[in-house]
């Protein structure tokens, strides 16, 4: 007996709904929000800063530079602290790579947490690139570009974990990158949804998840890989590149089935500049940012052991109530190996500023890493979810991200326990917190520019007015090495 069969259906579905409001608010979307654009001022400026700061580190300049040694790009995209002229796809890893690298640049945090600031390798190295080809592009262009890439990225974040399913949050890197910076390369809305369609299938390398355990050193290039990538799919659209649109939806073939466990994405607000406005900076500590507020306590204890005449060597345990999101990303027991595994270790972040009294970049190395004190403390401290601190960390009227520390010592003696609810680089600490990120910036460009220039620098970014103006070729400049 025979049978028939009909074949399943060559027409082109309409694209889906995610992909159609990205590229929507991506192009029609006017940011009016005088709060985004300064905190996104302030985010240009501690992002690139950071971006420094890691070219200190010679396991991320290593990676740095072209493909081919020696090789200048006409027109080539700058990478701030470097004389390197690279085309925008690699000008957007390196970049990319050397802002994530200290995990010292912003966060967000939801049911997915991230680092949005990630975006700015794929949107500097493409602005750049198109400056000194003459487009007429200003900071203010970078700075509506980085707040759309948060509000993209974040807003996808909010209500859905990509890390609960293995897939690591450098994806939404790659999602919000790409939608912007088709925008600044010129491609229309429907080109924008094709580009961006392509992100959700493209270099599925990245589903390894990164804090994953026993799985190697956390990659923190993950996020310059996402920029760069970004970079190069939108540019295959521009050139005729067909897009996916139902890429997500598809039954059996879409992200929904293959990579969500068949659950659509959810969304708990429409794009707008929610993102910038609420975004964590890192100001105090180069800590993954669960644990900002367990350092900070760790600080102040350091202190009070001073002033009892007590070291950490006295220390008998150390309890740490913190969030759930916390317990299941970062507190780790065993070997750290590299600097990648300490800063996403609670137990290191606060075992060393109680002995040293500090938490620098420099406290990651293998050299202050080899200290036996550390270990030692490490193994008295043990966390403990505290259920009021996890749902404050998702309440959007709060999103707190406490810590409290109870230190006990060898004679009995029980110190007050220390709790922190809002990080210094918060939303409600902002005021407190702006003059420190200054701070925090000066000295990252302090070991790169002479205090002429420095001083150049930051003339030039502290106007707001005249800043946004900036053509982008004469703000990448300020930060060329000869």
């Amino acid at each position: 007996m025979s049978s028939s069969h009909h074949g399943e259906s060559t027409l082109r579905p309409e694209p889906d709904k995610v992909l159609q409001d990205i590229a929507d608010y991506v192009h029609n979307y006017k940011i009016e929000s005088d709060l985004a654009f300064e905190t996104a001022r302030l985010c240009l400026i501690d992002t690139i800063g950071c971006g420094l700061e890691a070219l200190r580190f010679p396991e991320c300049t290593k990676l740095l530079g072209p493909v081919v040694d020696g090789t200048v790009v006409p027109n080539g995209t700058r990478v701030p602290g470097t004389n390197y002229e690279l085309d925008p796809v690699r000008g957007a890893f390196n970049i990319g790579a050397a802002i994530r690298w200290l995990d010292f640049n912003d966060c967000f945090l939801a049911e997915e947490w991230g680092h949005p600031s990630d975006n700015l390798g794929a949107i500097l190295a493409v602005a750049d690139h198109l400056a000194r080809q003459g487009q007429p592009l200003a900071v203010h262009d970078i700075l509506e570009a980085m707040i759309k890439a948060h509000e993209i990225q974040g807003g996808i974040a909010l209500l859905n974990s990509f890390n609960r399913v293995g897939l690591d949050h450098v994806v939404l890197v790659k999602v919000a990158s790409t939608a912007v910076v088709s925008k600044l390369l010129g491609l229309s809305r429907d080109q924008t949804v094709d580009a961006v369609s392509q992100a959700w299938v493209d270099g599925q390398s990245l589903r390894t998840y990164r804090h994953a355990p026993n799985t190697g050193p956390r990659k923190a290039w993950a996020a310059g890989d996402a920029c760069s990538r970004a970079v190069n799919l939108a540019l295959m659209v521009k050139k005729g590149e067909k897009g996916l649109p139902s890429v997500l939806t598809a039954k059996t073939w879409g992200f929904y089935d293959v990579l969500f466990k068949g659950k659509p994405f959810k969304f708990q607000i429409p794009y707008g500049s929610y993102i910038m406005e609420n975004v964590l900076f890192k100001i105090s500590f180069p800590a993954e940012f669960h644990a900002q507020t367990a350092v900070e306590a760790a600080h102040i204890l350091h202190n009070k052991l001073k002033e009892l005449g007590k070291s950490s060597d006295d220390i008998k345990s150390v309890r740490i109530r913190t969030q759930e999101a916390a317990v299941r990303i970062i507190d780790k027991q065993g070997p750290l190996d590299n600097f990648a595994d300490r800063d996403h270790a609670i137990n290191y972040m606060v075992a060393y500023p109680l002995i040293f009294g500090e938490l620098t970049s420099e406290s990651y190395t293998d050299a202050s890493a080899a200290d036996p004190r550390i270990d030692a403390l490490r193994s008295k401290i043990y966390c403990v979810e505290e259920k009021r601190f996890s749902v404050d960390y998702h309440d959007p009227a709060k999103r707190s991200i406490g810590n409290a520390l109870l230190v006990e010592l060898n004679d009995g003696t029980v110190l007050d326990e220390v709790e922190i609810e809002y990080p210094v680089g918060h939303k409600r600490r902002r005021a407190e917190g702006t003059p420190l990120l200054i701070n925090k910036f000066k000295r990252h460009i302090s070991y790169h520019f002479d205090e002429v220039h420095q001083a150049k620098i930051l003339e030039t970014v502290s106007d707001a007015s005249s800043f946004s103006k900036l053509p982008v070729d004469k703000f990448t400049d300020l930060f060329v090495k000869g």
